[in-house]
């Protein structure tokens, strides 16, 4: 009678052992559910307010220069993302060349199998970095027959600004090539938004977005006006001031999920 009354209670227990463990949820690490897509925008501006036009009569409210873009491109490069618990996802093989001409005044980047979870800042660089720069001939976004190529010691034309301009210097056109990879006048910056206000939730609605804010005009905040000088075409102190300038009006604005 005991043993039979000890076999009942053992069975009872690991009966209600099982159905324990049948319903308690373990803790899954959301990195491992999946990936999804996210998008990273930059919006350019000019004088704050207006939307930045190629091929548009702009007056720069720096210098009161007229100005008109044919021509502007520049790389976003080695972007990553900064998880909620400190670590980082890094995008392999990140080169992007954006090229408003082509993409419109609002061209868009898309990093792809980012993993599910909470996301807190974004950091990337400006500009393409020094290893890039002495590889030689290389494919995509940094393809040579892309024209944002000099050679080997003098690297990529991290920025192109070209167009036209009735007080230039320089027959009524300027063309800045801005570029440079070592030394004190290395022009490739790194830069970093904290998501203020809210994390970017990663978790596969395909419709995560990152926005930041750029200001071209910026590139004369210190040069001054066109009329002084109208072009630039190699590494230097002036492409390294107007590339500093430019970089540094990089701004987050929002997101989307």
């Amino acid at each position: 009678m005991k043993n039979t009354f000890k076999l009942g209670f053992i069975a009872l227990a690991l009966s209600a052992i099982a159905a324990c463990k049948k319903d308690k949820i373990e803790p899954t690490d959301s990195a491992t559910l999946g990936t999804d897509n996210v998008v990273l925008k930059i919006e350019h501006t000019w004088q704050d307010s207006l939307e930045f036009q190629l091929n548009t009569d702009l007056v720069n409210p720096l210098t009161g220069d007229s100005l008109n873009f044919t021509t502007f491109k520049y790389y976003i490069s080695n972007i990553r993302l900064k998880k909620a618990d400190g670590s980082w996802w890094t995008q392999p093989n990140s080169y992007f060349l954006l090229d408003l001409s082509a993409q419109g005044t609002t061209p868009s980047m898309q990093l792809t199998g980012v993993p599910y979870g909470e996301y807190t800042e974004v950091e990337y660089v400006l500009g393409v970095d020094s290893t890039r720069n002495v590889s030689g001939a290389q494919d995509g976004a940094l393809s040579p027959s892309l024209g944002m190529f000099w050679s080997w010691n003098s690297g990529y034309i991290m920025l192109k600004a070209e167009g036209i301009s009735p007080n230039a210097s320089m027959g009524g056109s300027f063309a800045f090539h801005l570029g440079g990879f070592s030394g004190v006048n290395n022009v490739v910056t790194k830069k970093s938004h904290t998501f203020v206000g809210n994390s970017l939730s990663v978790s596969g609605n395909g419709h995560c977005q990152i926005h930041l804010e750029a200001a071209p005009q910026t590139l004369w905040q210190t040069v001054g006006s066109v009329s002084g000088n109208s072009m630039i075409h190699m590494p230097g102190s002036g492409a390294k001031t107007m590339s500093d300038d430019f970089f540094g009006s990089f701004e987050f604005e929002h997101i989307h999920e």
